[in-house]
Order: structure tokens, then C-alpha cells, then sequence
């Protein structure tokens, strides 16, 4: 009976300490792989240009794993689908985050998707990636900004407009949302403090995915017949570019007339359409497909390798991606961890490669140092780059032409360690 029950008890035993094992080894698998959050729209009016900022993580997580992972792990990627839906970017950042357990999202597109899951990143202290234009006036502890500032993509926009093409009169016309709104609040004062009347500056808004256009370049037409050079500085994001630019050709409104500079129109939202009416429209980005460096290049065939498609082109945010999820990694390598804390710590100061030939840095700051690039719409969807700065721009996230925020500057190391200090009260602002 005894060695019944000395068998029973050896055999309970057994059985625990496999199943603890078995756990801890169920466990130690899930440890074996850093999971990498992507959020990014899928579907709904963003998808035109969100869905292939997905494809290019794929493609530098797969890359990255070929090199042996990170940290000794594998990389693995969680795609969700926010659907072009605000409030549903919070709730997908926050599966990502909470039950996902990834270690940084690569995410969002429009400011108003990247406000919604601020919230989320701050409570549950993960890391943003966030790879686009966008209207500044924010620095936040949790979220690198790896697309351009208004002073690396907006202001030269308009320097080399009123510079190159002499521009009087000006239309800003963009997306109702956020970042229109703001940046053509920053441009409005820019123009006035180089002095543009307040009656030579039309203003225009739109919902996401306007589809009707004709009484809307009607007026830009009425608005540029004043004998005056007048330019379009678009602010227009996702599918509603489309119908747009076909009504300027159907209204008879060219390039020589009445050129548009956009700031949301890049390869990938030329790809599929006509772009023979556009032949002359301008846009501003910190990357061309066109740009001639041997980093480019490869580049370039890694990603038509990688989709199996010849004819996928390449755009200003998937290089904002590219660079940002590199800093990422040799971040991580540097803090020897994924915790959040020192990865935000480590990042300062990293430096990568970025596609047109130098190396871009993260700043202080959380933004990155760019190159800002003017090109010219050609037939083929690629763009003829016509202007470029003569070196790298350094991201300022508080724009010096509005007074609420000219005092304001931002600096994430220790002992500042404040996304918004007033240098006029020498205090970290809420």
C-alpha cells in the first residue's frame, strides 16, 4: 500500500513538474519571437495608401529575421486592420499592445488616427512609429516621428513656389481633419509674414473620400483669373485625390495655369490612374522613387522581389518605415531589451541610412533629420525631381509662426525629459 501510494505520489509529481515544465516551455516557445504590432488601414478610404506601409513591414520583418532576428529571436508581425476608422485605431492599438504583447507598432496615417491611439500609448507606455506628414505642434514621449515636420515638407513647399514660380495667390485646400487644418494655419501665417494679403489666400476643407469636385475647382479657377500667379497647395488626403485631379483636367486647369503642389500624392496614389493630366503637378516629400542612389536601388528590387510584382512602386512614407523600423532595431540592440523605457532612452541619437544617399538621426526631440525634395508628376507616375535642399533638415515640432507655440521646444533626455517646455516661462508645459 505504501509503495502504492509512494508510486501515486511520485507519479503526481511527475505529472506537475512536467506540467510546470510544460508550461514554462510553453512559455519559453512565446518567448522565442518579438512581436511587432502593424496599424495600418486595410480597407475604407486610407487603404489606397495605407496598405502598402503593411507590405513594406512585412518585407523588413521577414528581411530582419533573415539576418538572424533581433536579440536572438524571431520577429513576427501582427497586422490589424483599423478600417480607416478613428476610434477603431485606438481599440486595435490597444489588442495590439495589451494582448498581443508587441514590443513598438508601426502605425497610422492620417493626425487624426494618430490622436486617437496617443492615449492608448501613453497609458500603456508602448512604442509609436509614426511614419507620415503631419502638421507638427506635438512631441510625445511615446511616438517617434519618422515623417516630415511642416519645416521639412510644407514651408520649403512654399518657398520654392514663391521662389521658382512666382506665386501671389494661393489656395490651401485640404482634407477636413486635423492636419490640414493645421498646417494651413502655419501656412497662412507664413504667407502673411511674407507678405501675402489675407484676400490673395483662399482656404478650402472637404470631407475624407469627396467625390464631387466641379464646383470646388470652379472656384479655384474663378479664384485664379485675377491676373495673379496662383498655385494649389493640397492638403487632400487618400481615394478623394483621384476624382480631384480628373476634374482639374476636365475643367481644362493645367500644371502651366495653375500648378498644384500636394503633400498626400506620392507613387503609390498615381499608380492605376491617368496621370497624363497631371503631367506638371508638383510633389513635396523627403524621398522620390526616383531617387538615383545605389541604396535606393537595391532598395527598389528587394521590394519587387518581395511582392512578386514588377510594377509596385516605392513612396516617401514605406522609406519613413524603413528608416524607422532600422532605428528600431539598433535601439533594441543597443538597450539589449525591448523594454519600452530604455528602447525610448536608446533611441535618441541612433543613426541609419535612409534612401537618398546619408544617414538620418533621431533627434531630441523624436523626430528624424531628412532631405526635403520637390518633384514633378511625369506620365509614367514617377516624379522628375526638380528641387532638393542642399543637406538634412532637422524636424521642428513646434512651428515658429504660430505665437502659442514659438516659445515652445522639446528635448526627451534627462533631466528635461518634456515634449513641450516654455523657454518664455522656463516650465514643462501639461
Amino acid at each position: 500500500m505504501s509503495l502504492t501510494r509512494r508510486a501515486f505520489a511520485q507519479a503526481a509529481a511527475g505529472v506537475a513538474l512536467g506540467a510546470a515544465f510544460g508550461g514554462f516551455g510553453v512559455a519559453r516557445a512565446a518567448d522565442d519571437t518579438i512581436k511587432v504590432g502593424v496599424l495600418h488601414s486595410l480597407s475604407g478610404t486610407m487603404a489606397i495608401s495605407e496598405t502598402t506601409l503593411k507590405d513594406v513591414m512585412l518585407m523588413l520583418i521577414e528581411e530582419q529575421n533573415a539576418k538572424g532576428g533581433l536579440l536572438g529571436k524571431k520577429l513576427e508581425a501582427v497586422v490589424v486592420d483599423p478600417a480607416s476608422d478613428w476610434p477603431l485605431f485606438a481599440e486595435k492599438a490597444r489588442e495590439l499592445i495589451a494582448k498581443d504583447k508587441v514590443a513598438a507598432v508601426f502605425g497610422c496615417w492620417t493626425s487624426v488616427s494618430r490622436k486617437s491611439v496617443l492615449p492608448v500609448f501613453k497609458e500603456l507606455n508602448s512604442i509609436l512609429f509614426y511614419p507620415v506628414q503631419y502638421e507638427g505642434e506635438e512631441s510625445e514621449r511615446n511616438v517617434f516621428y519618422t515623417g516630415a515636420a511642416p519645416n521639412q515638407q510644407a514651408i520649403p513647399a512654399v518657398d520654392y513656389l514663391l521662389d521658382n514660380e512666382k506665386v501671389q495667390r494661393w489656395v490651401l485646400a485640404g482634407t477636413d481633419y486635423v492636419y490640414p487644418r493645421t498646417t494651413n494655419k502655419i501656412l497662412e501665417a507664413y504667407l502673411k509674414s511674407k507678405g501675402v494679403a489675407e484676400e490673395d489666400i483662399m482656404i478650402n476643407y472637404t470631407p475624407f473620400g469627396q467625390s464631387d469636385w466641379q464646383t470646388i475647382v470652379s472656384d479655384i479657377k474663378k479664384f485664379g483669373s485675377a491676373g495673379k500667379k496662383t498655385a494649389v497647395v493640397s492638403t487632400i488626403n487618400g481615394d478623394a485625390n483621384v476624382p480631384f485631379y480628373k476634374e482639374l483636367a476636365n475643367q481644362g486647369v493645367s500644371a502651366e495655369d495653375i500648378p498644384v503642389v500636394a503633400f498626400s500624392v506620392g507613387e503609390e496614389e498615381l499608380a492605376g490612374i491617368d496621370t497624363g493630366p497631371l503631367v506638371g503637378h508638383l510633389a513635396a516629400w523627403n524621398y522620390f522613387q526616383s531617387v538615383d542612389t545605389p541604396e535606393n536601388a537595391e532598395f527598389i528590387k528587394k521590394w519587387k522581389a518581395f511582392t512578386k510584382n514588377d510594377k509596385r512602386v516605392t513612396n516617401d512614407p514605406m522609406e519613413a518605415h524603413y528608416i524607422g523600423f532600422n532605428m528600431w532595431v539598433k535601439a533594441v540592440e543597443k538597450a539589449g531589451t525591448t523594454d519600452p523605457d530604455k528602447v525610448i532612452d536608446a533611441l535618441i541619437g541612433i543613426s541609419v541610412p535612409n534612401l537618398s544617399g546619408g544617414f538620418s538621426t533621431m533627434m531630441p526631440n523624436h523626430h528624424i533629420t531628412k532631405p526635403v525634395l520637390i518633384g514633378e508628376v511625369q506620365e509614367n507616375g514617377q516624379f522628375d525631381i526638380v528641387w532638393s535642399t542642399p543637406g538634412l533638415v532637422v524636424g521642428d515640432e513646434w512651428s515658429d509662426f504660430l505665437p502659442e507655440s514659438k516659445p515652445l521646444i522639446s528635448d526627451w533626455r534627462a533631466p528635461m525629459s518634456c515634449g513641450n517646455f516654455n523657454t518664455a516661462t522656463g516650465k514643462c508645459g501639461a
